[in-house]
């Protein structure tokens, strides 16, 4: 894909919180905005951290496929904590979503505005027509 392509809103997830797009796709590539665990609006959150976590995900997930991709297509992840206490739950949620995947990942601790976490990632279009190739040539 050329030129590049914004996703402002997408239907049945919360409207972005600011002047900004959920994601820019640019050659080949989905650069997500900041996601959080925002059900309807900032004011609709889960009640526990693994909930957030979950919710953020599922946004974050929502917006990549907005987008023409997935969760197995994320190359890079920053990840945005309130608290140093939060990494073994958060570690433990998100190994359950990208499991052997595991892309480059950083992850810092913060201040935000109203949630306890923040998540954006850089992705790769899926193919919708790609042709796997096993080592020994054959195709799937």
């Amino acid at each position: 894909m050329t030129g590049i392509h914004r996703i402002s809103e997408i239907p049945g997830q919360a409207p972005a919180v600011g002047p900004f797009s959920h994601a820019v796709v640019a050659n080949g590539f989905i650069f997500t905005s900041g996601q959080i665990p925002a059900i309807t609006s900032l004011d609709d959150q889960p009640g526990t951290f693994e909930g957030q976590v979950r919710q953020t995900i599922e946004n974050l997930r929502a917006v990549l496929e907005a987008a023409g991709s997935d969760l197995e297509h994320v190359v890079k992840v920053n990840t945005y904590l309130t608290s140093q206490d939060q990494l073994k739950e958060y570690n433990r949620v998100y190994a359950e979503y990208f499991g052997p995947a595991k892309p480059a990942r950083t992850s810092v601790c913060v201040s935000l505005w109203g949630v306890a976490l923040e998540i954006e990632c850089v992705a790769v279009l899926a193919s919708r027509t790609a042709v796997t190739t096993s080592m020994n040539g054959a195709t799937s």
